[in-house]
């Protein structure tokens, strides 16, 4: 910084040195040089013992010097470096100086006081220290997490570029979430069927039948000669559907069936299936199976071929578990029951695809952990009632009721599907194991009593050598999360987003 001339006697920031210089009148051509300091934007005042004929400065970028009287030069700092002062007096005597500029720190100081108070604020009781070397800013201590971290970073780099070597408080293992369905399906069916036929082998030598159609009457037929044609003896009757009562009179050759039935179905369908899963990451759990069904692929140019695919039946759940910062537990689940259906299927080239009866939804929700909601609930009743009578005779008083056919169903069907979700821990190590309830426990292979194979433990391995670690750099912790990340899209071939490792926060969704 370069002052005017017409304020060199104000009050400046300077610093002033008085050098007096003892001449004589024979020198060597050239003496020990002397060094100067000053500092950029600052001014120093070099005193001469004799007159002063001529200045001159090596690198003028450095500094900049000024003759103010006869003994006396004004040396002004510029920018940081370092370069030569060279003073010639009266008599031959020559002054050589060593300057040296040093850089201006005020304004960092003011930057390094503004970013330490910021992450003080941000980030209380976090061993996090910044410091400022020109344009970089070193940010070093430990961040009790990765966001913390990331936070720190994001001020820093208000003040310059961030030079990271901070390290990462190993968070615990994440939290996982048990999410407990309840299925509940029971389906009522009641059927009642009422109908009267009424039918004569000939008495008057009249053949006659009433019936509404509704339910099969017999099948009324003629005897007669194959050659004439005449009738050889009396008509017979074929009863296809013997119904409930069947009645029939020789000698008033009168017959009748009657169908009075009804019918009570029930059925119930109870699946509980259970999934575990991390905060933040998906799971999904299938009990069941699939059936094959064909698909045919037509061509222009050659005969269609047939190809199999397969559809998944059962027991279905997918959710999506993650933890809010309120403590409760945010849902994206859907849960699903289907069934083969044969009575709906159709039939293709002789082979048989099955229809599927499906109960599915999808909703999101909140609860606290243990608390329980029903997501989903249906109460369906079908009441389909079918009268068949025959005109006139169905009308007549008490006798009308021979001639009416009737079939009534009453379909009731009720669904319920509850959901719990539990915040849970891994079992201790020594303990019971669950286990299924065995009529007959199953036998192990070879002798009785021999344990399956396995890995041996601790005891014959010895202790595991990799001791845990209680920080991580946090570089390093980012170059983990990332290699977790590729490992998984290799294994599932796709892509992914809002993907982190379990070393850090997670958060996801669902699809």
């Amino acid at each position: 910084m370069r002052l005017p001339d017409v304020v060199h006697s104000c009050a400046v920031a300077c610093l002033t040195a008085a050098i007096l210089v003892q001449g004589a009148a024979a020198q060597p051509a050239q003496q020990t040089a002397r060094e100067l300091v000053l500092t950029v934007g600052k001014s120093l005042v070099v005193n001469s013992a004799g007159t002063i004929e001529r200045v001159a400065v090596g690198f003028g970028d450095f500094a900049q010097a000024r003759v103010l009287g006869p003994k006396e030069v004004l040396l002004d700092g510029r920018a940081p470096g370092e370069t030569s002062l060279i003073i010639w007096q009266q008599g031959g005597n020559t002054l050589y100086f060593d300057v040296v500029v040093k850089p201006n720190n005020s304004a960092a100081k003011v930057r390094l006081e503004d970013l330490r108070r910021q992450l003080q604020e941000e980030l209380p009781d976090q061993q996090i220290a910044a410091s400022i070397q020109g344009d970089l800013v070193f940010l070093r201590g430990t961040a009790k997490d990765l966001p913390s971290a990331d936070r720190a970073i994001n001020i820093a780099s208000t003040a310059g570029k961030v030079v990271d070597l901070l390290y990462v408080e190993l968070p615990p293992a994440d939290v996982q979430v048990l999410l407990k369905v309840q299925f509940a399906v029971i389906d009522r069916t009641i059927e009642s069927d009422l109908g009267l036929n009424l039918f004569s082998t000939g008495t008057g030598n009249t053949v006659s039948s009433v019936s509404t159609g509704q339910f099969s009457p017999p099948t009324l037929t003629n005897s007669s000669s194959s050659t004439s044609g005449s009738s050889t003896g009396p008509p017979t009757f074929t009863l296809s559907q013997a119904l409930n009562l069947f009645m029939f009179s020789n000698g008033l050759n009168l017959g009748a069936t009657l169908k009075a039935l009804e019918q009570r179905n029930l059925a119930e369908i109870l699946a509980e299936p259970n999934v575990l899963a991390i905060n933040g990451k998906p799971a999904s759990f299938l009990s069941g199976g699939k059936f094959p069904y064909p698909i045919v692929q037509g061509s222009s140019t050659a005969a269609p071929s047939v190809t199999i695919a397969f559809q998944e039946f059962g027991v279905r759940i997918n959710f999506l578990p993650l933890i809010t910062p309120r403590g409760t537990i945010r849902l994206d689940v859907a849960p699903e029951v289907s069934a083969l259906d044969y009575a709906d299927g159709i039939t293709l080239s002789g082979f048989t695809v099955p229809a599927l009866t499906v109960r599915n939804m999808q909703t999101e929700i909140e609860l606290k952990d243990g608390q329980s909601f029903a997501i989903g609930g249906l109460l369906d009743k079908r009441l389909t009632e079918t009268i068949e009578r025959i005109p006139l005779l169905s009308s007549i008083p008490l006798l009308g009721k021979l001639f009416q056919s009737r079939q009534k169903i009453k379909e009731n069907n009720e669904l319920l599907v509850i959901i719990t979700p539990q915040i849970v821990r891994p079992i201790p190590a020594g303990q019971p194991l669950p286990q299924l309830s065995f009529p007959q426990p199953p036998g192990l292979t070879g002798t009785e009593g021999q344990k399956p194979p396995q890995t041996p433990g601790v005891d014959v391995t010895g202790p595991v050598s990799a001791a845990p670690v209680e920080r991580i750099a946090h570089e390093e912790l980012l170059r983990k999360m990332k290699l977790e990340t590729d490992m998984k899209l290799q294994g599932t071939g796709g892509t992914t987003s809002n993907t982190q490792s379990s070393l850090g926060n997670s958060s996801g969704t669902i699809k």
